[in-house]
């Protein structure tokens, strides 16, 4: 299925969306196209440019404060794939809380890391401190388009200008 890369009206990446979606919203004067792929979108009569990239023509306030949910998927790629506490990649990887829930931690993306099998049982129901492990980058949300990136594993080239240093390593 061909993905399209939706920016705000300011170019800041928000989302990734279908063909059809993106032709809706163009065709509705809800965005425009500001890369196309090579071939048109036919139907029976008309012929239309097939979007590759769309900037949404008003602007769409993103609250900051509306964070998105944590899963294991966005965890361990904000984590680059490794444990916080060895660096190792290898191995079973796992969700930790720094500060444990029973501590008083909460689930939020401060407060969780990836950590592999053998560092979360070392550390256990305890504080890093505690367990005498320190985190080698401290635990924060991740960019949005971290989420881009995993709706679309395949980041094409042409999505690169728009999505900044991500968009540059992965295409």
């Amino acid at each position: 299925m061909q993905q399209v890369l939706v920016l705000n009206a300011s170019y800041e990446p928000l989302n990734v969306c279908t063909v059809r979606r993106a032709h809706v919203l163009v065709y509705k004067g809800k965005a425009e196209v500001v890369e196309e792929l090579d071939q048109p979108l036919r139907s029976a009569t008309h012929s239309f440019s097939w979007p590759h990239v769309i900037r949404l023509v008003q602007y769409v306030r993103v609250p900051r404060a509306i964070q998105r949910k944590i899963s294991r998927r966005a965890l361990f790629a904000r984590d680059n794939w490794r444990c916080v506490y060895c660096g190792t990649s290898g191995g079973r990887l796992t969700l930790d809380h720094v500060i444990p829930r029973s501590k008083g931690g909460e689930s939020v993306w401060e407060n969780v890391v990836t950590a592999c099998a053998p560092c979360n049982l070392r550390k256990g129901n305890r504080t890093p401190e505690e367990s005498g492990l320190h985190l080698r980058t401290a635990p924060k949300p991740p960019q949005p388009v971290l989420f881009i990136k995993l709706a679309a594993p395949r980041v094409p080239v042409t999505w690169a200008p728009y999505l900044g240093q991500l968009g540059a390593a992965t295409a």
